[in-house]
């Protein structure tokens, strides 16, 4: 079945709420959207929507490149060729993950439409379904409190809570929220790079007694060799983010002693599918486990996430609620939250349809 036809597009799409994190505020969200359609009219779509600030690319340049007249080679290929086309952009777009992204999911989407099935069940599904985490940007502990309490009413029981600005506001901010829930909300922090190494000192040590559940990116990325002073212990729960963005990355992590004792795959940083279950692969290989993250994401990307994270066996923690806070989306589907627990739909493809 061949490509007969190509289109992308930028929407800008507001949050329900703004939120900070160590370095910015966001209250709105750029996504780029990919479709190509089959002759029999099937369409599969993707979605990208690259943090300059970490990969260097902006939705804008995803765009152009998706736009630079390249896909029309893709016109007129079988769609069972999908794994080719993804490689053969790989090298037209290197260090693009962006673009890479987009691309990957709308061919696993239509491979998986063309056949039936859905791409978890293709690549085999490795995982049940588990709890995603959802996250509380910077701010007072006591407007913190009542935005967790919400998420608690919606059967939410993981908190990830975004640190890195103070580091004795984030340790009474972590003290708050233990106080509060008493072991009944499993915690997370993201210091998304804001922190030195006496600052995560300070903050192992003065809240090791909550058990605090992993701790993402706490030092600036390139400083990994620092974090070997720390005990094994310690750098077990700490979470690769910004310092893993490809298979090259993950590769250098894994060397012992590693920094890191988790990796934060986002589709994003990956270039898509494929890329996630490379590091995924590398990952496994070294022992070390995997979560999945995301950016401010649409419904599209955010399932494709969720496929790759299932088809995984190091799989262990997911950060999936990049597509909660979006005000609108362009579909609907691919997925249902129960609890806290994210359950793919399955039906073929990615399993979500275009809203009309």
């Amino acid at each position: 079945m061949k490509i007969t036809a190509i289109s992308s597009y930028l929407q800008n799409l507001p949050l329900t709420k703004p939120y900070t994190i160590a370095y910015k505020v966001t209250a709105d969200t750029e996504i780029v959207f990919l479709e190509i359609t089959l002759e029999n009219g099937v369409t599969g779509i993707g979605a990208a929507n690259p943090f300059a600030d970490v990969v260097g690319e902006t939705p804008a340049q995803t765009l152009t490149n998706l736009q630079s007249g390249y896909l029309d080679t893709f016109i007129g290929k079988d769609i069972r060729e999908f794994n080719s086309l993804i490689d053969k952009a790989s090298e037209q777009f290197p260090k693009q993950p962006g673009t890479l992204a987009a691309i990957d999911i709308a061919l696993h989407d239509l491979f998986g439409k063309y056949l039936g099935i859905s791409v978890l069940n293709f690549y085999g599904r490795k995982k049940e379904s588990l709890l995603t985490s959802v996250t509380i940007g910077i701010k007072g502990w006591k407007e913190m409190l009542e935005e967790a309490d919400g998420y608690y009413q919606l059967g939410f029981r993981i908190l990830k809570i975004k640190t890195g600005i103070d580091v004795e506001a984030d340790i009474e901010r972590v003290n708050k929220l233990s106080e509060r829930y008493q072991g009944k909300m499993k915690i997370r922090v993201d210091a998304n790079q804001g922190y030195t190494l006496e600052d995560l000192k300070k903050f192992n040590q003065q809240t090791r007694q909550l058990n605090l559940e992993l701790i993402e990116q706490p030092l600036q990325s390139g400083q990994e060799k620092i974090l070997q002073e720390l005990p094994e212990t310690d750098r077990k729960r700490l979470v690769a983010d910004e310092s893993l963005l490809d298979a090259s990355s993950a590769w250098q992590l894994s060397n012992l002693p590693q920094p890191y004792g988790v990796y934060n795959i986002k589709l994003m940083k990956s270039g898509g599918i494929k890329g996630a279950k490379e590091i995924a692969l590398i990952a496994n290989n070294a022992g070390i486990d995997l979560f999945w993250g995301c950016n401010d994401e649409s419904i599209i990307s955010i399932t494709a996430a969720l496929h790759a994270a299932y088809s995984c066996s190091n799989t262990k923690y997911l950060d999936l609620d990049g597509s909660f806070d979006l005000a609108k989306d362009l579909v609907e589907g691919g997925f249902q939250v129960k609890d806290g627990f994210l359950y793919p739909n399955e039906l073929p493809g990615l399993g979500f349809t275009k809203i009309p």
